[in-house]
């Protein structure tokens, strides 16, 4: 539906956050197995471009209840159903019952109880994805705390600002050694009364301590909580800054998961007895992570946690719990990629597998093109050339998953146009989104069926996007949050007085309303030569080379645009051992000629998405790659652009030299 048509006078958006209701909004069955309707977006036109979009919810928020309710509700309505996984000593799964973990939480909530804390308290959870965690994060909110998520990664200093701004009473660590990293510290936390550890049994005695309780400590707390209580302070990862500490509410959450699990239902709900299942690898400190978890207690899909991003370990653990999809980043998708170009290559088989490839993103296009009625889908060839290749090439990449995986979630930043469509290919449907700790997660989400690749899906039912003037993504709907928190000035202030929130991102709208990113605001380059220029197109290319890690466009105020570039330790040592040398460390190869020459034609492809104002004029190969310990890439492996360029300012310097 469009509103009003691109050759009718133009005019701003409207301010509602909700779409007119004199207009219908068209619907249509798209699940031949019966599964709900499918809304498309209402969007409205703004001097010939689509500058606004939204999808009605499909269901609607509620005017009481909370998280808290979630365990309790699913022990009442489906006691035996397997709602968590635990991992055994002996590297076996062991289910966890809808009523065992409404006991596990009443317990753990009334030792919280028993230790003083009172309702409205926030509880820190410093802690790698585990069992523990979720079961914490449920038990703090039947206590009627407010949980605050620390990533196990960060400083001393980090995590001191975070339990100093959120006033915490208590904290949570998964060891015993980031408990002793934080108590020379303890001086400066007057509010922090208990530190508890995971690894020490604190969680065990916490339940223990709880039994002695009645379980009317619970009830009577939970029941005062509703959709506008405080739910959590989730921290920002600060990639331009101090962090802030985004207030969600119960609301947010119901009102994302709720929605999320009615438009995902391939994902979230049993097709063919085969009941769904996900193992949860990325922090639960971020919000994807923890959205998603929530959404499958929500929706009673079987919950396992693994904690090692290692890959023996994680490809252990999938092969044990064999999950039906899995949440990802774009830089895990495009490393399992390379890693299974480079597998082929040392067996001799690197051609098959670029053929198998091509085939496969022809084949996920023409799946695409047939959704949308553009095309008549794959021809018989292709399917033909995808049946030879999916026992030498396909099943191995989905065996590596597990062996049942048919979905992938995948946000954190854009997805490559060209990755997309060959995991499409391969078998498995991937749902990419959009969002921010503001928004409690997605804000947009590919809808089932309804692929348009290189885009980040329509809005999230419940969500609103906007275009401004500028080119900013502006949000306003029932996930996006009610403020930042801040003591000072008296606990929440607002974020968006006029209900729309300036996410800091760029992006476009095409007639359909899907989202296209297009860079941050405050990335955009402006050259010495007048030239506006977004960075994050030419970064995103370079990345998905083999050789590269990561890449820093750069020129805001500079004659011409450069680039730093890291290499890739894994793609480097299959390189050289492919061209018949010896692996050496990357940092020995920044000057290397037939490197240099190989990049160079990277950079020369890239460029051709840009104009030449645009494009790289030069570039220089880092001796060591951006991390996460180094303070230049955020747990969520977004770049801290300020801190690089600060810390490699000399080298920056360099390449303008003589300009």
């Amino acid at each position: 539906m469009t509103l009003p048509h691109p050759s009718s006078p133009s005019t701003e958006p409207s301010s509602s956050p909700s779409p007119s209701p004199s207009s219908p909004l068209p619907f249509e069955d798209y699940d031949p197995d019966g599964g709900p309707v499918l809304v498309v977006p209402e969007v409205r036109w703004v001097d010939g471009e689509v500058r606004e979009a939204a999808v009605p919810a499909l269901v609607a928020a509620g005017s009481h209840g909370s998280l808290a309710d979630l365990p309790f509700d699913n022990a009442s309505e489906a006691p035996a159903h397997p709602v968590l996984s635990r991992r055994t000593a002996d590297g076996s799964w062991r289910d966890v019952t809808a009523a065992e973990f409404a006991a596990e939480v009443r317990d753990v909530a009334k030792g919280l109880i028993a230790e003083g804390l009172n309702p409205g308290d926030r509880i820190a959870l410093m802690s790698r994805t585990s069992y523990e965690w979720t079961l914490l994060d449920f038990a703090a909110w039947a206590a009627g705390l407010v949980s605050v998520p620390v990533y196990p990664t960060s400083s001393v200093f980090q995590t001191r600002w975070i339990l100093q701004d959120s006033g915490a009473v208590a904290l949570l660590t998964e060891t015993a050694e980031q408990a002793a990293a934080l108590g020379p510290e303890l001086g400066h936390l007057p509010d922090l009364k208990h530190l508890w550890t995971i690894g020490k049994g604190h969680v065990e005695r916490l339940a223990e301590l709880g039994r002695a309780l009645p379980d009317a400590e619970v009830d009577v707390r939970r029941g005062v909580l509703g959709p506008d209580t405080l739910a959590t302070i989730v921290y920002t990862s600060g990639t331009t800054g101090r962090p802030r500490g985004c207030a969600l509410t119960h609301g947010n959450f119901l009102t994302e998961v709720d929605n999320a699990i009615e438009l995902l239902y391939p994902v979230f709900k049993a097709r063919h007895h085969d009941e769904p299942a996900t193992l949860l690898f990325l922090p639960l400190s971020h919000v994807f992570g923890r959205m998603v978890a929530i959404a499958c207690v929500r929706a009673r899909v079987r919950l396992g946690h693994a904690p090692s991003l290692r890959s023996e370990d994680l490809l252990a653990d999938l092969a044990a719990f064999r999950p039906t999809f899995l949440l990802a980043i774009p830089y895990m998708l495009e490393k399992v990629f390379h890693s299974a170009r480079a597998t082929a290559e040392r067996r001799g088989r690197g051609g098959s597998f670029d053929r198998a490839a091509r085939v496969a993103r022809r084949y996920g296009e023409a799946l695409e093109s047939a959704e949308h009625g553009t095309g008549e889908g794959p021809g018989r060839g292709l399917r033909a050339a995808r049946a030879l290749y999916d026992p030498l090439v396909y099943r191995r990449i989905r065996a590596a998953l597990g062996g049942r995986v048919r979905q992938l979630i995948c946000g954190g930043s854009p997805l490559c146009r060209d990755i997309s469509a060959f995991y499409a290919g391969v078998g498995l449907e991937i749902y990419e989104g959009y969002g921010l700790t503001e928004s409690t997660g997605a804000a947009t989400l590919t809808p089932p069926l309804r692929p348009r690749m290189g885009t980040v899906g329509w809005p999230l039912p419940g969500v609103r996007v906007r275009i401004a003037a500028d080119g900013e993504i502006l949000l306003a709907g029932g996930p996006v949050f009610r403020g930042y928190w801040n003591p000072a000035a008296g606990g929440v202030v607002p974020a968006s007085p006029d209900g729309w929130f300036p996410t800091g991102d760029l992006g476009r709208l095409d007639d359909d309303g899907y989202l296209t990113l297009t860079g941050r605001k405050k990335e955009i380059i402006i050259t010495a030569g007048g030239k506006n220029m977004v960075p994050a197109p030419l970064e995103h290319y370079l990345r998905t080379h083999p050789l590269i890690s990561q890449a820093l466009v750069l020129g805001d105020r500079r004659p011409c645009v450069t680039a730093l570039i890291t290499l890739d330790a894994d793609g480097i040592t299959h390189w050289r051992r492919m061209n018949g040398k010896h692996p050496v460390p990357p940092e020995l190869l920044v000057d290397d000629e037939e490197l240099l020459a190989v990049l160079q034609r990277a950079v020369d492809e890239a460029n051709k998405l840009v104009s030449r104002p645009e494009s790289i004029r030069r570039f220089t190969v880092l001796p060591v790659d951006f991390t996460e310990t180094g303070g230049h890439l955020t747990p969520t492996m977004k770049v801290r652009r300020e801190q690089i360029l600060r810390d490699f300012s000399a080298v920056v310097e360099e390449m303008y030299a003589g300009e």
